[in-house]
């Protein structure tokens, strides 16, 4: 019984890991319906003045002129509302597939069932893709995504529009950083990001770079219009700063605003804001995931001095299993993780200790020196192999636990 109760599945913990996989659909729905009642708004207000303008009096080829932009404004809101409609319905779907994908975990009642090992197989597809996607790599994604058939698990489409803007502000362009600001600017008031700022603030600097005096009387106007008239003024005086000293000056902050690190800056300010306001993790989600398993597994000897001086071919030689935390292509991974909470012991049968203060399970020492080729009557710490010093049997010390 007590196997069963160990192994039973507990769906809650397992599923800290993919609180994502249904916010983002959940963010952007939220984002299309924005956007339509925006779009309803002011075809509504265009088409209301329009109207309003209009006197009994007018002439037959001026009403005709007017119903006639009047009925171009509605059928462009109805091909931006089928847009619209056509990004809801693919989200809904996402959903959906997403859902299914849960609630297969919470059909599943014990870790042994073979069907939680094809459920496990899935999200580890899904953290690939994902660690893919923030990686750049979006061909190598979709062609996983599409090999695994799991496409509506995955965002493709969000993180190929979050390379792209980010590729762009590296290289000094923010114009789809604005339009996207643009898109999301109430969402951006509310979160209090300070995006927009910057990326206006990033338009003014460019036309001082250029020390023309007509690029000059375009940043000032520049400046009024989009960095003085808000309620935060630092940006204002940033940008009057900026016009005292040119862009070869030595003095701070000024020097590092006209660096091109600033656009850098830029790119990683606009992924920390995207993320944020999707509600999306900050590293990827297989780099949380191996930490958690690398924590789990941690303990102090694993990074300990002794550990460190052991080579492999004398763990293999003991016939010692490979730890994940000290193998060579985790052991730097790991060192940042805490170490794994335990909250019971394990000890060999009647363990004994070396002169060395280390302790082994007396026939475990006993099967290991042979294989190492001690002399009967000696025995030696298997874990220094060859290397290691020989003492009496009879300096072994009995091990007693309370």
């Amino acid at each position: 019984m007590a196997e069963v109760a160990t192994s039973k599945l507990d769906p809650d913990s397992h599923l800290l890991l993919d609180q994502p996989l249904l916010r983002l659909p959940h963010e952007l729905l939220r984002k299309n319906l924005k956007t339509a009642q925006r779009h309803i708004e002011s075809t509504h207000k265009a088409v209301s003045t329009s109207i309003d303008t209009l006197k009994p009096a007018a002439k037959p080829a001026d009403t005709l002129a007017a119903l006639e932009a009047t009925l171009a404004k509605a059928q462009s809101l109805k091909r931006k509302l089928e847009a619209l409609h056509e990004e809801e319905q693919t989200l809904h779907r996402q959903q959906r597939a997403r859902i299914g994908h849960l609630q297969d975990l919470h059909d599943v009642q014990t870790v042994d069932d073979v069907k939680f090992d094809n459920w496990s197989e899935v999200r580890l597809d899904r953290l690939l893709v994902d660690y893919l996607l923030r990686q750049g790599y979006s061909s190598s994604a979709r062609a996983l995504s599409a090999a695994k058939s799991i496409t509506d698990l995955v965002d493709i489409e969000v993180f190929e529009e979050v390379r792209h803007i980010d590729s762009a502000l590296r290289r000094g362009d923010v114009k789809e950083a604005l339009a996207w600001c643009g898109e999301n600017k109430q969402a951006l008031k509310k979160i209090g990001s300070q995006l927009e700022l910057e990326l206006r603030l990033q338009q003014f600097i460019a036309l001082r770079r250029t020390g023309e005096m007509g690029k000059l009387m375009e940043a000032v106007v520049h400046a009024r219009k989009h960095l003085v008239g808000g309620l935060d003024t630092e940006f204002g005086l940033k940008a009057g700063g900026l016009l005292a000293h040119p862009p070869n000056t030595m003095v701070e902050p000024y020097a590092t605003m006209y660096s091109p690190a600033r656009s850098s800056y830029l790119a990683t300010l606009f992924l920390q804001t995207h993320h944020n306001l999707y509600s999306l993790p900050s590293q990827p989600l297989l780099h949380t995931a191996l930490s958690a398993g690398l924590s789990a597994l941690k303990t102090p000897t694993c990074h300990s001095l002794h550990r460190a001086q052991l080579s492999s071919p004398a763990i293999a030689l003991v016939g010692n299993p490979v730890c994940p935390i000290c193998s060579t292509e985790l052991n730097e991974l790991a060192r940042g993780v805490p170490y794994a909470h335990h909250t019971k012991s394990h000890m060999e049968e009647d363990p004994v200790v070396l002169p060395n203060d280390r302790v082994f399970g007396r026939e475990r020492l006993k099967m290991l020196n042979e294989k190492l080729g001690v002399p009967g009557g000696r025995v030696r710490d298997p874990t220094e192999a060859l290397r290691g010093r020989e003492w009496s049997e009879t300096e072994l010390r009995r091990v007693y636990i309370s």
